[in-house]
């Protein structure tokens, strides 16, 4: 009996030599791999009695993205249907909801509203556009709230998108699609058709 209790001692013993430094690599940083962040997941769904003030339209959109795990690059996707007017261009806004804000970025542009940065891409009349965000994408349109670009609009600083970054993940954007020429009035949803404020969820895996 007392050589069977040191020989399970001996081989727990050995056991542990062989384990011990991976167990304790994942357990060195008090995370498991629930708790790991691997960037930040956006949502936004788009619609015209989010704009302000608000807006009936059969218009409809949704904004999904992803925030690197560095924080310095954003991707995204943009899609829209069923707007009444011509459609101008898009953009993420800084502004808390029921509130409008200044442009930071553009998701998509068009001959009539280009963005001075020139890396949007062409907005469709409906559809859906794709993009990466990152400091040279930042326009000058929000310097007055804090977010700055150069003064020619052509891109910002690692700190400027890191703030922007901030922006988001506090809940103060929105996104929003302009549109012109809607029942024959130029002007009319010139501020925005559809709008959305961005959700923040941190990607775990």
């Amino acid at each position: 009996m007392k050589r069977c209790v040191i020989s399970l001692f001996v081989a727990l013993v050995g056991l542990l030599v062989v384990l011990g430094p991976s167990l304790l690599a994942t357990a060195g940083d008090g995370k498991d791999d629930r708790d790991r962040d691997d960037g930040f997941n956006l949502s936004a769904t788009l619609r015209g009695f989010h704009e302000v003030p608000a807006i009936s339209t059969p218009a409809s959109g949704s904004f999904r993205g992803e925030i690197s795990a560095d924080g310095t690059s954003i991707t995204y996707t943009l899609s829209y249907s069923g707007l009444e007017g011509d459609v101008r261009q898009s953009h993420i806004h800084i502004g808390q909801r029921r509130v409008n804000g200044g442009i930071v970025v553009f998701l998509c542009q068009t001959s009539f509203n280009m963005d001075p940065t020139g890396h949007a891409p062409t907005c469709p009349q409906s559809g859906t556009v794709t993009g990466i965000l990152t400091k040279a994408n930042v326009a000058n349109s929000a310097n007055a709230q804090g977010i700055e670009a150069s003064p020619t609009g052509a891109g910002s600083t690692d700190a400027e998108f890191a703030e922007f970054v901030a922006a988001i993940r506090a809940g103060v954007t929105y996104a929003n699609v302009h549109s012109a020429n809607a029942g024959g009035v130029a002007t009319k949803y010139n501020s925005g058709e559809i709008r959305g404020q961005i959700k923040v969820e941190r990607d775990r895996h």
